[in-house]
């Protein structure tokens, strides 16, 4: 799903995180180099670049916690494993910042417990890439793949009472085959433009809560992007697995070339 941290169609987190990945595993290299030879001008440039791993690492963290926040699918997998993405590179530069505490100040030379703090933070930084690379990779975040005439990615936020029937789109606004997000509150909904008119349904595959408005939209079904689940976006039905449960629908129509969803309650 694409990225709302970016600039054109380039996301920032994935180009930002390779900042503090070089720098928090040149630190400790430099400190154990420059302790060991007794090479002040090494471990002095360690400390530096520890420093420089926490404060990239901090700046990093700004677009990935726009994307955690807007981007990452609620209730899914990939939620999960954001959280886990953010919790574990916090705690890896927050060792890493704690090493200072064991270095001596006035010449900046490293104690033993910067070299094991420093070391135990690129540790845990490793965890936290793997994750990452995960949830692009298999989760998709990040990633626009629009497929052959899906059009552009598009997104709304609506609001209004339950039961109102609003507008969400012109008539003509989706060709056939192509997909609309909206943010209903903290609900999405994708509206999609079907053979037979317009239909409505969670963002939301049943199996491990993954985007269906990042999916591929085809004669009524909907494909989900993580795992390859189908459904009817018509009734909702289960057509492929893995998923086993339907996803909800909600009622849409057409009038005076414009499209009117009626919101749902809780």
């Amino acid at each position: 799903m694409r990225s709302a941290a970016r600039v054109k169609s380039h996301p920032l987190h994935p180009i930002m995180v390779a900042f503090p990945i070089a720098f928090g595993s040149a630190a400790p290299a430099f400190d154990l180099i420059g302790l060991v030879g007794g090479w002040p001008s090494v471990y002095v440039a360690g400390a530096y670049l520890a420093s420089l791993a926490v404060l990239s690492g901090l700046a990093a963290a700004v677009p990935g916690i726009i994307d955690y926040a807007y981007v990452v699918p609620p209730n899914s997998s990939a939620k999960k494993r954001a959280t886990w993405h953010m919790g574990v590179n916090v705690t890896s530069l927050s060792l890493i910042a704690l090493g200072w505490a064991f270095r001596d100040l006035p010449s900046l030379r490293p104690g033993s417990g910067t070299l094991v703090l420093e070391f135990a933070g690129l540790g845990v930084m490793t965890f936290g890439g793997w994750l990452g690379g995960t949830l692009v990779y298999r989760n998709q975040i990040g990633v626009d793949h629009r497929y052959a005439h899906a059009g552009k990615w598009k997104e709304q936020n609506v609001s209004g009472a339950p039961g109102q029937a609003v507008d969400v789109a012109a008539a003509d606004e989706l060709n056939v085959g192509q997909m609309k997000l909206l943010h209903v509150g903290e609900k999405r909904i994708v509206i999609a433009r079907t053979d037979a008119g317009y239909a409505a349904f969670d963002d939301r595959c049943t199996h491990r809560g993954g985007t269906l408005a990042d999916g591929v939209l085809v004669c009524n079904t909907v494909a989900c992007p993580w795992h390859g689940s189908q459904f009817d976006v018509r009734t909702g039905t289960v057509k492929a697995g893995p998923a086993a449960d339907p996803i909800r629908i909600y009622h849409i129509k057409e009038s005076a070339g414009r499209v009117l969803l009626t919101l749902p309650g809780n």
